[in-house]
């Protein structure tokens, strides 16, 4: 295919796909539908065109109800956590680590009676893609997939990059002069996601073409990341959860996750709770953050017990403190701050509940005094000296971890 017009950047669509389905030879059906392909190209492809020849999609009823409950489940399961939702609709943290409406499950374009999911690994479907197109054509081209997001704060949706082979999905221009001379300080370019919204404007939501191609822009050296580099940690994520989420999608944890917790957000939440209250202490964060010694197991009752099993399962313990001779009044402040710091833990994607004085004594003698035993492995009043030094009471505990995967399938 001869250029247009040559040195421009071209945006070329590729048609004439036959509707894919689980099993279907993607790269060879793309070779065959542009044959002109070539070094230098930078390819885009839905992710629903690799989702279908990869066999991720779900069995929907076709009636209405049905398919919007089996839409539901589906959300559910691709979730890693919410971060805003209104009725049915969820914006939330897929197991890819996007934030993403209903976590990229679509109705649209896809057999009736079938739900797409995302690729489970978009960057090595990337790679496999690109691999087996050098291999039919002897051109190494980076490949990019896309699927739509929604904008915060702006109205329309975008083609974004889930997935990046061949190339460095951001450019970073931090250090580099601008035309003045300065020193760019903030500057990193999503290159990946402007090539794949650009791919769209070819491709479009009703034309049923599913790849297009970039011609003309020299993709950046890639840097190995695939698509990671896009993602954003939830440390520099000023907006982690929806404000008027906060409280309403926070819940007891039921168990957690065995990640390690980091101490800096632990102690900033931490600050962030007595802050709100002007407070200069009243929470503990005990020092090895560890409840038990990893390879031991909890005796049988305890661990039917809900204290038994967060204490076993959690990678943090905070100890509320009020001093010896406190009366309602600081009881009262003290709760208020373990409600804040609740409340401060939720947003920095963590799970924490509290166990009070009761959880951790119940009135069943028996398990009360194993129960007992276990909290004697804190040693709270050694690993956390000022307790002792001070005259301190604990006021119960504050379990922390990374929340517990619960996966519906």
């Amino acid at each position: 295919m001869a250029d247009p017009n040559p040195g421009a950047l071209q945006i070329l669509p590729i048609a004439g796909l036959p509707e894919l389905r689980p099993g279907d030879d993607l790269a060879q059906m793309l070779c065959e539908a542009a044959p002109w392909l070539r070094d230098g190209d930078i390819l885009v492809v839905t992710s629903k065109a690799v989702s279908k020849v990869e066999g991720r999609l779900v069995h929907a009823p076709s009636d209405a109800v049905g398919r919007e409950r089996a839409r539901q489940r589906a959300i559910t399961a691709e979730t890693a956590r919410i971060v805003a939702e209104r009725g049915a609709t969820r914006i939330v943290v897929t197991h890819h680590g996007w934030v993403m409406a209903a976590a990229g499950v679509d109705a649209s374009n896809v057999a009736r009676g079938e739900l797409a999911l995302l690729p489970r690994d978009p960057d090595a479907s990337a790679r496999a893609l690109r691999q087996a197109i050098r291999n039919r054509t002897g051109a190494w081209i980076p490949v990019v997939i896309s699927d739509t997001f929604g904008r915060t704060w702006r109205r329309g949706v975008t083609d974004n990059a889930i997935g990046v082979a061949g190339m460095a999905a951001v450019a970073d221009l931090r250090g580099l002069p601008d035309t003045s001379g300065v020193p760019l300080e903030v500057t990193e370019i999503a290159v990946a996601d402007e090539i794949a919204a650009a791919a769209d404007l070819v491709k479009g939501k009703l034309s049923g073409v599913p790849a297009a191609v970039i011609r003309g822009l020299q993709p950046s050296v890639d840097d190995g990341q695939g698509s990671a580099s896009l993602r954003r940690p939830i440390g520099e994520d000023m907006f982690a959860l929806g404000t008027r989420d906060v409280v309403r999608t926070r819940r007891s944890p039921s168990g957690f996750d065995r990640r390690p917790v980091s101490i800096p957000v632990l102690r900033g939440a931490i600050e962030a709770a007595l802050m709100s209250l002007h407070l200069g202490q009243g929470l503990e964060l005990v020092p090895d953050l560890i409840p038990y010694d990893s390879g031991r197991q909890a005796t049988s009752q305890v661990a039917t017990t809900r204290a038994g099993r967060l204490l076993a399962q959690a990678g943090a313990v905070i100890v509320p403190v009020v001093p010896g001779r406190a009366d309602e009044h600081g009881f009262t402040v003290l709760g208020m701050a373990i409600g804040a710091l609740l409340i401060q833990l939720h947003a920095e994607g963590l799970a924490a509940g509290w166990l009070s004085p009761t959880d951790l004594d119940p009135a069943d003698a028996n398990t009360g005094d194993q129960v007992r035993t276990e909290l004697d492995l804190l040693r709270l009043t050694d690993r956390v000296p000022r307790i002792r030094a001070e005259g301190l009471r604990a006021h119960g505990l504050v379990v922390v971890g990374h929340p517990e995967v619960q996966i519906e399938r």
